[in-house]
């Protein structure tokens, strides 16, 4: 008797330790993670993914009124590795709670300290550094899978949006770049090796002082008297000054520097650059 009794207690230990086991599945709203590049910093967003699975969404699914994690599973989270501003109100670096409180005709986004909140109850509205409130635009299509992204995205300002079922809702964030570039560009010019050509090239994308450009392009030509893509440059800020004929000269010196270094990109450039002073 006391044989079948060990015996039936390794058979249980082995079921049970079978049972155990655990098996990986699908899950049913996964989970994603999003990194941005955004201005001189980046943004990481992170949320899971619920699915309509043939259910309506907005008042029902998601309660209109009520506070949403905006996803499925844990909290949705948003960092930042720089200042932002969100509808104003300026968000050191750090890590938010993204939550929405979706309405049929506005939406308030809110950016809270808390990064928890997975139900109504847990929220707590002091915790709150930014609120928007937004309109909800009617798409022409259907979101089956919950989806947040980053769209028009440039140097100093970007949209965060959010679509599931036919709505799409949108953030504007913006970051003031010019002030650290311009305080980037002051420090380093009081070096011996001075970035003359990025500077120029600042100058000239964000239609500064071209004269500045011009001169700088004149430094950074010392530094690389080979640098044929700096005579375009060059050529560029000329002819963007009316002065035409010095534009051309220059523009023909870089297509020549550029057929003996073999690039062909840059004798194309010129191509044109001298066809359109013509």
């Amino acid at each position: 008797m006391f044989k079948k009794l060990i015996a039936c207690a390794g058979f249980l230990f082995v079921v049970n330790a079978a049972d155990a086991q655990q098996i990986k599945t699908p899950q049913p709203s996964t989970a994603q993670t999003i990194k941005q590049d955004f201005g001189i910093g980046s943004i990481e967003l992170s949320y899971s993914r619920p699915g309509m699975k043939g259910r309506k969404v907005f008042g029902e699914l998601v309660p209109y009124g009520k506070v949403w994690r905006t996803g499925a599973n844990n909290a949705t989270t948003i960092s930042f590795t720089d200042t932002v501003s969100v509808s104003n109100t300026k968000l050191p670096p750090g890590k938010y709670g993204l939550l929405t409180i979706p309405n049929k005709d506005q939406w308030t986004v809110i950016f809270t300290k808390q990064l928890d909140v997975t139900s109504p109850a847990a929220y707590k509205q002091d915790m709150d550094v930014a609120r928007i409130n937004v309109k909800p635009v009617t798409l022409n299509h259907n979101h089956e899978t919950f989806l947040i992204q980053f769209a028009n995205v440039k140097s100093a300002s970007i949209d965060l949006q959010m679509a599931w079922d036919n709505l799409s809702v949108s953030v504007p964030i913006t970051t003031d770049v010019d002030s650290k570039v311009l305080a980037q560009i002051n420090n380093v010019m009081n070096r011996d090796n001075k970035p003359y050509f990025q500077s120029a090239m600042y100058y000239m994308e964000t239609g500064r002082d071209l004269n500045t450009a011009l001169t700088w392009l004149d430094k950074a030509i010392e530094q690389n008297p080979n640098g044929f893509w700096i005579y375009h440059q060059k050529a560029n800020a000329l002819a963007k000054l009316g002065r035409r004929d010095e534009a051309r000269t220059i523009a023909q010196k870089s297509m020549d520097m550029a057929r003996t270094a073999n690039n062909d990109d840059y004798v194309e450039l010129n191509k044109k650059l001298i066809e359109s002073l013509n």
